[in-house]
């Protein structure tokens, strides 16, 4: 999927479902370092895609509060 596509998708949710995305993305980034610490994976793409994609909700989430 392209990001221009996936940002619109992002931009049609609800707030309620954003926040099931972040905390979804949170559990996801955590399960990952833990894996990284234990030495069971060296993905460090995932990691940063991660992170990205986080960040991306959330900056969707303080724009749909701001607009309110």
């Amino acid at each position: 999927m392209k990001s221009t596509e996936h940002i619109k998708k992002l931009r049609d949710m609800s707030a309620d479902e954003l926040k099931t995305q972040a905390a979804d993305l949170r559990e996801q980034t955590f399960k990952l370092r833990f894996q990284l610490a234990m030495g069971q994976t060296e993905s460090l793409k995932r990691s940063r895609e991660l992170r990205k994609e986080r960040a991306r909700v959330e900056t969707i989430m303080r724009e749909k509060a701001k607009g309110q």
